[in-house]
């Protein structure tokens, strides 16, 4: 015969009567980077730009651009003018990791080389700031497979199942 469970009065008491409770959305929170919206740093002077970013990203802009970061600069322009036409930019493929996220680069999608393959990365707000080469981690987790015969030296006395 089975036995019937009890239920005490503390947390195992099953409720009866349940209402339905309506779940408000939830609201998306309004991006800001230092106090800024997105709008206003895209409107934003480069210069001004410059003030709020930490002080590793301001020192790698006040040094210039290399002829490479420039490349970047003129296809990342191109790329803002299709989207402006209502056209869809291709990946903009760099090895320039150490260029600085601005925000007219965000909504674009890079080809970042991490130094094996370009890693496809679409630029976020939350990305303003920071490095490309962040973007693209450049060492893995290694992933081993299974050891089978001939995988090691002592597997070569283990009998095959």
């Amino acid at each position: 015969m089975a036995r019937q469970k009890k239920y005490s009065g503390k947390g195992g008491a099953r409720k009866k009567n349940k209402q339905k409770q309506s779940v408000a959305p939830r609201r998306r929170v309004e991006f800001k980077y230092k106090g800024f919206t997105l709008e206003e740093l895209q409107e934003m002077p480069i210069k001004k730009f410059m003030e709020i970013v930490p002080s590793r990203q301001r020192r790698t802009m006040l040094r210039g651009i290399t002829p490479n970061q420039r490349k970047l600069v003129m296809k990342i322009k191109k790329a803002r003018r299709l989207t402006n036409r209502g056209k869809e930019p291709r990946v903009i493929r760099t090895h320039c990791r150490d260029f600085v996220i601005t925000p007219e680069m965000i909504g674009l999608t890079f080809g970042i080389y991490n130094g094996k393959e370009f890693k496809e990365i679409k630029l976020v707000e939350e990305t303003v700031g920071r490095f490309l080469g962040e973007m693209a981690p450049t060492r893995s987790v290694v992933q081993h497979g299974s050891p089978g015969m001939g995988a090691t030296r002592g597997s070569m006395f283990v009998p095959i199942k």
